[in-house]
């Protein structure tokens, strides 16, 4: 399920281009389109965290994949670009609303294991992200960008019925049953919830605005037709595999702070990196250490938010955690598109935006050596951060 789930919210960069193409605009100027997709994305976190102080998780995790369908198929009619950003809109609602029912439920199937299962999880979810713009290519040989909108209301609509043949099977936990306010959990989380959103938020927006754009910037920035910008694209995914089963792990044996801090610092490192160099070679490098390091973000960053909040306050302080750094990064696209359209190169915007993430994890990390920061996640140790009484 979470396969069709996260292409929903991908395919469109790798549509951008053929899209501007048939509405007659340019490919930075549907930067909006995307933005709508993760906009879509953040807007429903909220509530679905409301939802899930009333509804089993495994209950609201159906309704998405039974949304996709039908808003796939809107889509798919797109006749303008308004049409085509109210889809990627809506398209982008069941991501959000799955993410939040799902990621809780699995931490509370898999307690002792939440980096672990979690990297599992995303891992599943990078597969379709690595394979969107490849299979972008494959329907533009055989169809139009309108038959990828088709394709995906049917594969959801039978992942839908697996996941609801699994629900049956499986023996749901009732970890969550205490968890009823979402100001009840904000007011007592605020501290971690603040944290996971200045880390992620930052960094978010300029991932967001990278890969969304990453063929139109190729294509304008380095001399790389658009075609090949897929591939890399695509190869920017793949390297989010490994990133997923190996920082998963990690997540679950070392302190988690340190980690996600020294991964934000390689990827806006690499980021900056990627606006200096020419040539192909050098830029499919870069592609990979930039996708490596964003996608080893994402389990840490689950990891230290999950597995530090307890059953009364799991589902709604994440739901307030992911609805607003969701909200930040979606706009990253639109920015980073509205910029260029005015006449900012992509290489200085991208400059531009990795120093302002350098600059927030230098704090950031600042604000961890001085003891302000919650450390949770951290192995070893309590959620507060102190060393528990041994039971010798």
């Amino acid at each position: 399920m979470v396969f069709f789930i996260n292409l929903a919210r991908l395919i469109f960069a790798p549509l951008v281009q053929p899209a501007a193409s048939e509405f007659e605009v340019t490919a930075a100027s549907l930067g909006v389109v995307t933005s709508a997709a993760w906009l879509g994305s953040a807007s429903p976190r909220l509530p679905t965290g409301y939802l899930l102080t009333r509804y089993p998780r495994h209950y609201i995790a159906i309704a998405t994949g039974m949304l996709l369908v039908c808003t796939s198929l809107f889509t798919a009619y797109s006749q303008s670009v308004v049409h085509l950003t109210a889809g990627a809109f809506l398209m982008g609602l069941s991501s959000g609303m799955y993410y939040i029912s799902v990621n809780p439920l699995i931490s509370e199937l898999f307690p002792d294991r939440v980096g672990t299962a979690l990297g599992v999880h995303g891992t599943a979810a990078q597969v379709a992200a690595v394979g969107a713009p490849l299979f972008v290519s494959a329907i533009l040989v055989v169809g139009d960008w309108r038959t990828t909108f088709l394709l995906i209301s049917g594969l959801a609509g039978a992942s839908t019925l697996g996941l609801v043949v699994a629900t049956r099977r499986t023996e749901m936990p009732e970890a969550g049953a205490a968890d009823r306010s979402l100001v009840t959990a904000g007011k007592a989380q605020w501290r971690l919830v603040l944290t996971g959103v200045v880390f992620i938020g930052v960094t978010g927006f300029l991932w967001n605005g990278l890969f969304n754009l990453y063929g139109d910037y190729l294509d304008v920035a380095k001399g790389i037709d658009a075609g090949t910008g897929r591939l890399l694209l695509s190869l920017m995914f793949a390297a989010g595999i490994p990133a997923f089963l190996v920082t998963g792990r990690l997540a679950d044996r070392v302190p988690n702070v340190p980690l996600i801090i020294g991964i934000i610092s390689s990827f806006s490192l690499f980021v900056f990196v990627l606006t200096l160099v020419e040539g192909l070679v050098a830029v499919a490098v870069l592609s990979v250490l930039i996708g490596y390091a964003i996608h080893s973000l994402f389990p840490a960053m689950d990891t230290y938010m999950l597995s530090s909040l307890p059953d009364e306050h799991r589902g709604s302080a994440y739901a307030l955690f992911s609805a607003t750094m969701m909200l930040i990064q979606a706009l990253g696209s639109g920015a980073v598109g509205t910029a260029v359209t005015r006449g900012f190169s992509y290489d200085r915007t991208f400059q531009t935006l990795s120093v302002l993430a350098g600059i927030v994890v230098t704090g950031m990390a600042l604000c961890h050596r001085s003891g302000y920061l919650p450390t949770g996640g951290n192995p070893g140790n309590t959620p507060d951060g102190t060393v528990p009484a041994s039971d010798d």
